[in-house]
């Protein structure tokens, strides 16, 4: 599945706005439901991290998704999985 065809598949299960958040770092200064949200989000797949990195409220650096493993938590392709399952159903 390609990056686009996941980021419309995002934006039809309501994600967009969480995405856009992850990707401009915003989430990361928010309540923490917001912060636990957008962590679940990115466990699932449902979300992934953007190609730049950030620092949390905290000083936490939170990573991009190109720093990780392939097909870890947060990578583009653990999103990719979420979505080819959700599109199996």
């Amino acid at each position: 599945m390609k990056y686009l065809k996941v980021r419309r598949l995002q934006r039809g299960h309501g994600y967009r706005e969480l995405q856009e958040q992850i990707d401009n770092g915003s989430v990361w200064h928010l309540q923490g439901l917001m912060v636990q949200q957008a962590m679940s989000a990115l466990q699932s797949g449902a979300c992934m991290l953007p190609k730049a990195s950030f620092r949390d409220a905290y000083g936490n650096r939170v990573p991009s998704r190109d720093e990780l493993v392939r097909g870890a938590k947060g990578t583009f392709q653990n999103s990719n999985k979420y979505y080819e399952e959700l599109w199996k159903i």
